[in-house]
């Protein structure tokens, strides 16, 4: 749903969902700007190409997203067993 006005162009955002989720996505992203270098970057360009923090977060907050649903989804290559889990002395 088109939700601009003037010379901005954005799409209205679905607001529903999970919201330790969404907690959990913002709060990586936070991480990731104070402590990985390619996301500081990253702000730094897109600042540059005239984006707001607002908007930058979001786009950071899908990349996030993608990752972690790869991660979630991807087949194991291999069994993990309990013993793998175990902390080492």
């Amino acid at each position: 749903m088109p939700a601009s006005s003037g010379r901005t162009h954005r799409q209205r955002l679905n607001r529903g969902g999970d919201r330790a989720a969404n907690n959990a996505l913002d709060t990586i992203v936070l991480v990731r700007l104070r402590f990985n270098e390619r996301a500081r970057r990253y702000v730094e360009r897109r600042t540059k190409e005239g984006l707001n923090r607002k908007a930058i977060m979001r786009c950071l907050k899908r990349f996030v997203a993608r990752e972690v649903y790869r991660a979630l989804t991807a087949t194991p290559t291999e069994r993990i067993t309990q013993t793998d889990l175990a902390p080492t002395a």
